[in-house]
Formats: C-alpha cells, sequence, structure tokens
C-alpha cells in the first residue's frame, strides 16, 4: 500500500504545484473521465484570435464524444477592443490569453498560440503575411500538430476570404499548409529531435452563417451539437455560453443555449465525412498493441465505479496505471497515464496544502512553510 501512497502524493504534486488553486471534480466528472480513458481521439480547432473559437463544438467534442479536444489561436488579441479596463497592445493580450485560459477549463478545451501579433484589423491575407512572417508562423503550427498529434483539424474560417478579416483567411491558409507540412520529414526538420512527422487525417472547416454571410449548405456534413448531459446537469449550450461569457473584455457575455444546435462542416484537406467527423479514423485501443487488455480494465473500473465512494476505484486505477507504465512508449501511452494520474488524485479526496504565514521575503531569505495534508475519504494507503 505504500506504492499506492507514493503514487498518490507523486500525482497531487506534479499536477497541484501548477495551478493557483487545486482542481476538485465531482463524482460524475471522475466518471467521465474514467469513461474517456477508452477514447483514443483528438481533434484540433483554429481560428485567429480569442473569442473566435467555437465553443458550443469544443463543448460537445470534450464532453460528449470524450475527445481531447485543443483550440490553436493564431493571436492573443492584442489587437482587439478593451471594454473593461484601458490596457492595449500586449497588455491586453496578456489579459485576453487568461480569458481564454478561463474559457478552456469550462469547456475542457487544450489552450494552444503562435507567435503571431494582433496588430489590429487587415484588409486580406496578403497584408496580414506582410506583417506576421509566415514561415516563422506555419512552424508554429506545424509544432502544435506534431506535437498534439489531432485526428482531424477544423478551422473557423476558409481560405477564400468569406472571414472577412485577414487574419481570419490567414489562419485558414496556415492551417491547410500545415497538413502536408506536419506529415513532411523535412520541412522543419528542426523539431524532429523533439516530435516525430505527424498526418492529419482531414481539415474540415466549420461553416457559419453570421454578418449576414451564410457559408452553410445542405450537402455539407451536418452535426447536433446541442444535447444535454444529465451527469453534468446540464446542457453543451448551457457549457459553452458560460464559457464564451469568460470573454469579459470584449463585452462577450451570451445567454445558455438549450436544445438543437446544428453544425456544419466541409473537408478542405483529406476526405469529406458523410456519418461521422472520425469516419475512418480508429478512436479504440484496439490500434494500440495490447490495447485490449487496458480496454478491459477501464471498463471494470467504469462498471463498479461508486458515485458516493469514488476512492472504491483508487485500487484498480493504481493496477491501471501500472498496466499503462508497463507498455511500449507512445503517445496513446503518456496521455492515458497523465489522465489515469489525476483520476487517483480525483479519486482518493486526498487534500494537499503548501502555505507559509510570512507575508514578505526576499532571494535568499529562509521560509518556514506549512505541509497540510488531509485524507478526506479516508483511503488506506498506509
Amino acid at each position: 500500500m505504500k506504492k499506492i501512497y507514493s503514487l498518490i502524493l507523486t500525482a497531487i504534486l506534479s499536477i497541484s504545484l501548477f495551478a493557483q488553486a487545486p482542481q476538485s471534480w465531482t463524482s460524475a466528472d471522475i466518471y467521465l473521465a474514467i469513461k474517456k480513458l477508452n477514447v483514443l481521439g483528438s481533434v484540433l480547432y483554429i481560428a485567429a484570435h480569442p473569442d473566435d473559437e467555437n465553443t458550443g463544438l469544443i463543448t460537445y467534442l470534450s464532453k460528449d464524444r470524450l475527445y481531447r479536444t485543443g483550440y490553436l489561436s493564431m493571436t492573443r488579441g492584442d489587437g482587439g477592443q478593451n471594454l473593461i479596463g484601458d490596457e492595449q497592445g500586449i497588455d491586453l493580450g496578456l489579459i485576453r490569453t487568461q480569458e481564454l485560459l478561463a474559457a478552456r477549463r469550462i469547456d475542457g478545451g487544450e489552450q494552444f498560440f503562435t507567435r503571431a501579433f494582433d496588430f489590429g484589423f487587415s484588409k486580406n491575407p496578403e497584408e496580414t503575411f506582410t506583417k506576421w512572417d509566415k514561415e516563422k508562423i506555419l512552424s508554429d503550427v506545424v509544432w502544435v500538430i506534431r506535437k498534439f498529434q489531432p485526428d482531424i483539424i477544423i478551422t473557423r474560417f476558409p481560405t477564400t476570404g468569406e472571414g472577412g478579416h485577414g487574419h481570419h483567411t490567414a489562419s485558414a491558409i496556415l492551417a491547410n499548409e500545415a497538413f502536408a507540412a506536419a506529415a513532411d520529414p523535412t520541412r522543419f526538420a528542426d523539431q524532429l529531435k523533439y516530435v516525430q512527422p505527424w498526418q492529419v487525417k482531414r481539415v474540415l472547416w466549420n461553416t457559419f452563417n453570421f454578418g449576414g454571410t451564410n457559408t452553410q449548405s445542405d450537402t455539407q456534413y451536418k452535426l447536433d451539437v446541442g444535447g444535454y448531459n444529465p451527469l453534468l446537469g446540464k446542457s453543451y449550450g448551457e457549457i459553452a455560453a458560460e464559457s464564451r461569457s469568460q470573454h469579459k473584455s470584449q463585452g462577450f457575455g451570451v445567454p445558455a443555449g438549450r436544445g438543437e444546435s446544428i453544425q456544419f462542416f466541409t473537408a478542405t484537406k483529406g476526405d469529406q465525412p458523410r456519418n461521422d467527423l472520425m469516419e475512418g479514423i480508429d478512436i479504440s485501443w484496439k490500434k494500440i498493441n495490447g490495447g485490449d487488455a487496458i480496454e478491459k480494465m477501464v471498463n471494470d473500473i467504469s462498471a463498479s465505479f461508486d458515485f458516493l465512494h469514488p476512492e472504491n476505484s483508487v485500487k484498480g486505477l493504481v493496477q491501471l496505471y501500472k498496466a499503462l507504465n508497463a507498455m511500449p512508449a507512445g503517445y496513446w501511452k503518456n496521455k492515458k497515464l497523465d489522465e489515469t494520474k489525476q483520476l487517483i488524485e480525483q479519486c482518493s479526496g486526498l487534500w494537499l496544502d503548501v502555505f507559509t504565514t510570512e507575508q514578505f521575503a526576499v532571494q535568499t531569505d529562509s521560509i518556514r512553510l506549512n505541509f497540510q495534508f488531509n485524507n478526506r475519504l479516508g483511503v488506506n494507503a498506509t
């Protein structure tokens, strides 16, 4: 049992020290995270600015389909408006970065950026690329793709200009060019010391009908993302509205959506899906050597999960962690190890707090730290 204790403590330290406040999950959150252990699929959404992302779609993909879901924003919104203060430029970019991170904590996505600077409105992508170093920003997009390894990419805007802003169109151009570049070992070869070439299955444009421009049609693939999740007690539209409302500097307080919400997609790279976004992609453990045993272990943990006593799942999760750790090195091994480690922390109910009563200190000073460890659910970890 001492090994279990060490694993739980390591999980808490490795996760909590990076956050200002520890995460706290409900039993419903834990149950969904256990189910996610058997989902090996990922989606990367790409657009130009904070608030360009489709939070309804991100919420649905992360919390219903349980995909690893990310948003790559080309910029940090440095050139936007500010309705809550007088910060502009880089200072505004810092504010909007935090707004995006807050949004992702709600909708379940992960957040990425490139080095592109938001210099304000741009009439077309040609003008945008006079300000952005296209090859440098393309290398950033390729880096994120190779590291995140999405099965599919979804863009908010088209390459043909209907997005209205030069940055919007440029983001789509870069996403589509990165489709080939990320898979080509001769492109940005210096990255290959850290990541491997990655071939995305398809790039989809998430078409829209707003601002007097309707790019949707019945020939496109359609998906309803407006469902209700009884475990969370909310519709995906309600969660998405809360996420989008984090863009406070832009005045984005939006009403909660309930009921049907149809999204439209057309392929710009790869094949057009007919029945599912992940058509032709194996998102199960079957694509991993030895994965069948892992899938069964996850199913057993899920089937025996007690919503009133999540700590009862700790033993099974520790056994799962050991089984995952024994597998050959690979992307999904690492991701599922991280997810399992976080689940062990959340199921255990253990609370670790480090604090000091000293208000001030300077470099080279000694500080007395107080450690508080609370075994709230009585997990037998000794």
